[in-house]
This record gives C-alpha cells, structure tokens and sequence, in this order.
C-alpha cells in the first residue's frame, strides 16, 4: 500500500421527483457502475425543475472523487 493517495474529481448531476437525497444517491449509484474507488462526494449545487407551480424533479449537481488506481 502506497504512503499517499492521488485523487481525481468528476462532476455529475443527480435528478429525482422524490428529493434532493435521493437525486444525490442516484447520481452515486449510476456513477459507481463506471468509476472505480469513489470515496467522496461534495454538493456544488441544487436546484428543480417546476411544474404546474409543484417540484417537477430536484437536481443536485455534485463533484465526486475517486482515488487514482495503484496510489
């Protein structure tokens, strides 16, 4: 095992009709079947979509990190 870690940020946006939980989830989710050892995550932003004067869907926009393999 290396004595230090190298990380690399992604951004990516999460969307649900539940909550903004939930579209922060999705987003985790969906990410890790595609990027290997996410550790962490960090909310840039959050925002929905309207519809009908009612929350249509949340948006969470999120940056990830994942370390770098091997350090």
């Amino acid at each position: 095992m290396s004595d230090h870690h190298t990380y690399k940020k992604i951004e990516v946006v999460g969307s649900s009709r539940e909550s903004t939980d939930d579209a922060i989830r999705n987003a985790i989710r969906q990410t890790a079947k595609s990027v290997d050892n996410l550790e962490w995550f960090e909310v840039v932003e959050s925002r929905g979509h309207v519809v009908d004067g009612d929350i249509g869907h949340f948006q969470v926009v999120l940056k990830l990190g994942f370390r770098i393999e091997g350090s």
